[in-house]
């Protein structure tokens, strides 16, 4: 490979059969029914934006509820109707915000919007392909996505209310209907909407990995591959094995809730009524669950990551430090987020022995992140850099993830979390490490790769206004629920004020709430600056950032196949920033190395005999001809 690169500094990749001229695109194929990646980004993109709005007004709605449990707000009943009588928030209704807020959230924003959207963007554009290996496949992924979102969305319309059981959906409230009004035809269709979520991802993965594996451009070997890509195709990998299994927790359940089955359920009394089943564990949809909802974590923080190494380096003109070890790295976490699921668990009466494996891994598990942690800050060191708004928000998850991750080590011992489990503790916890880290991940990205988007940039202004109110409102919302927790005060609770111990606590509720209030002003920024800038935004040059990979050398209008002619061939790795001897702070991964002879160093060539004698040779012949000059 580094031989042809000092040899043939022309080679490119020809795809004789793509024809871009000839191709004709009516609205429907271009706009709805698409079937070229990047198109399908931007619909994954905008609904993951509609489905984290909604998410964040239902979470406005509890906050208040929270801050004043006894107060009456008359628009709330002229909104919410019955949900709402005379001003107040319904219980149940309440459980019914808390639920569909964390499911949204987690699925349809952070793994959907996050993963559908960058790993369709750039898989494609940053290993040389015209498309995706099944471009069909990946249309149907975003429609199988947009229904499971309308599905539900519209549990809200239905007389019983959204699904009402925490996003987590234990039984026995989601596997006996007549539980409480979001055990209903709301749960029911929770259930349906996350069979169809299911199947947008598996569709959407399969397609990513073979992409990865099959269509990468000439010369772009597996090591010569970003790390936002690393991270996408690990992702996928992760969803592809862990996601079934909550398909196969969500058919058990539907046959207990439909068809008098037992997997779930014994020994329930309803209203003093006993039910007939028997011999079924609560305890098992747990294990079903979490073998899913603990690598869902690394689902959603894995592309975010990613994306924060792509920015850092380009943004800090260095390499990112410790390539290797950030692609082992994320290896790491993907074997190990299977065997920690567990710790979800330390309070159901686990044996102590199982108790202290899952612990074991859950702590082991924090190492390649502390290797990630420490390579981000290590590229940061002395670096060159760029306070763009994208920068910002990358540099903000790693504080996020450092902040975050470290009261993971607390929930991580199985002595601490029995006092820990179910309190505010926990929601400080993964809404730092997994909800912050991972939106802040996906603003990044967005603000990064906005002009390989649309054409255009974003308001840099507006981007820095974003995201200092969203940074400082965050830890304002989450840093003061780590003391609640410490104090016992328990999460998922309608209201406080029956209880006199934590009467203390309700100041500080209004204090978050008005923190989150604050935190929602902030996106008001962000969605003006986002769609102002769809349509009015300053156009963008083709390599605005000065970045290395390959997606900046496709042209700024969006084409069908990326690029006009030839793909690119690739010689170099994707970190060639401020390489001594060079007249740029960057080198593209598609420059030959027969280009950079004043720059090229012994380890770019892999090895490579050849490629190392024809650099010698041109170093001495240059030495010789200084000498000569003396």
């Amino acid at each position: 490979m580094a031989t042809a690169a000092i040899h043939n500094p022309t080679a490119t990749h020809h795809d004789e059969h793509h024809d871009h001229a000839h191709h004709h695109e009516t609205f429907l194929t271009k706009y709805v029914f698409s079937q070229d990646h990047k198109m399908i980004a931007k619909q994954f993109l905008i609904t993951g934006i509609v489905m984290g709005v909604i998410a964040m007004i239902l979470s406005i709605l509890f906050r208040i509820q929270l801050a004043y449990p006894d107060q009456s707000f008359p628009l709330f009943e002229v909104l919410l109707g019955k949900f709402a009588p005379e001003g107040r928030l319904d219980p149940n209704f309440y459980l019914s915000l808390v639920t569909i807020h964390g499911t949204i959230m987690v699925f349809f924003v952070l793994t959907a919007g996050l993963s559908g959207t960058f790993s369709n963007l750039l898989i494609p554009l940053q290993l040389g392909a015209r498309d995706m290996a099944s471009p069909f496949m990946n249309m149907l992924s975003y429609w199988f996505f947009f229904t499971a979102s309308v599905i539900m969305l519209s549990t809200f319309f239905i007389e019983s209310g959204p699904a009402g059981a925490g996003w987590t959906i234990y039984p026995p409230l989601s596997a006996v209907a007549k539980s409480m009004p979001g055990s209903g035809l709301g749960m029911t269709l929770w259930l349906v909407s996350m069979t169809l979520f299911v199947a947008s991802s598996l569709i959407g993965g399969i397609n990513y990995i073979s992409t990865v594996l099959n269509m990468r451009t000439k010369g772009m070997d597996l090591w010569k591959m970003p790390l936002t890509i690393w991270s996408f195709f690990l992702t996928a990998i992760v969803g592809l094995l862990s996601f079934p299994v909550l398909v196969a927790a969500v058919v058990l359940l539907i046959f207990d809730r439909s068809f008098g089955t037992s997997f779930y359920l014994s020994d329930i009394y309803v209203a003093g009524q006993a039910l007939p089943n028997e011999g079924g564990s609560p305890i098992l949809w747990q294990h079903l669950f979490w073998f899913l909802g603990h690598p869902e974590v690394y689902i959603v923080l894995m592309p975010a990551l990613g994306i924060t190494s792509e920015v850092i380096a380009t943004n800090a003109r260095k390499p990112i430090f410790g390539y290797h070890a950030m692609v082992y790295s994320l290896i790491g976490i993907t074997v190990l987020s299977f065997i920690v699921w567990g710790h979800h668990m330390f309070v159901t009466g686990m044996n102590p022995f199982l108790g202290g494996v899952f612990m074991i891994t859950t702590l082991i598990i924090a190492v390649p992140s502390a290797v990630k942690t420490f390579n981000y800050l290590a590229t940061l060191w002395k670096g060159n850099i760029r306070f763009t708004p994208a920068m910002l928000f990358a540099i903000g998850l790693v504080s996020f993830f450092i902040s975050g991750g470290l009261t993971g080590i607390f929930l991580g011992n199985a002595a601490l979390d029995i006092n820990l489990h179910d309190t505010y503790f926990v929601v400080a916890h993964f809404h730092l490490v997994m909800g912050s880290a991972a939106i802040f991940g996906m603003l990044s990205g967005i603000y990064h790769w906005f002009p390989k988007m649309f054409g255009r940039l974003m308001n840099a202004k507006l981007g820095y206004l974003h995201f200092w109110l969203t940074f400082i409102s965050a830890y304002l919302v989450f840093f003061p629920m780590h003391f609640m927790g410490l104090d016992g005060v328990p999460r998922r609770y309608y209201s406080f004020t029956e209880f006199e111990s934590m009467n203390e606590w309700l100041s500080v509720n209004v204090f978050v709430t008005w923190a989150a209030i604050l935190g929602a002003v902030a996106q008001v920024a962000f969605l003006w600056n986002f769609f102002y800038s769809i349509f009015f935004g300053e156009k963008s040059t083709q390599n605005p950032w000065e970045s290395t990979t390959l997606e900046w050398t496709t042209p700024v209008e969006r084409i069908h196949g990326n690029w006009p002619g030839e793909i690119p061939t690739v010689y170099r790795w994707p970190y060639d920033y401020s390489k001594p001897g060079h007249n740029t702070d960057f080198i593209p991964q598609t420059t030959p190395f027969s280009e950079t002879m004043s720059s090229n160093m012994p380890h770019d060539f892999e090895g490579n005999e050849e490629a190392e004698k024809i650099q010698e040779e041109w170093n001495a012949k240059n030495v010789n001809n200084t000498e000569e000059v003396k």
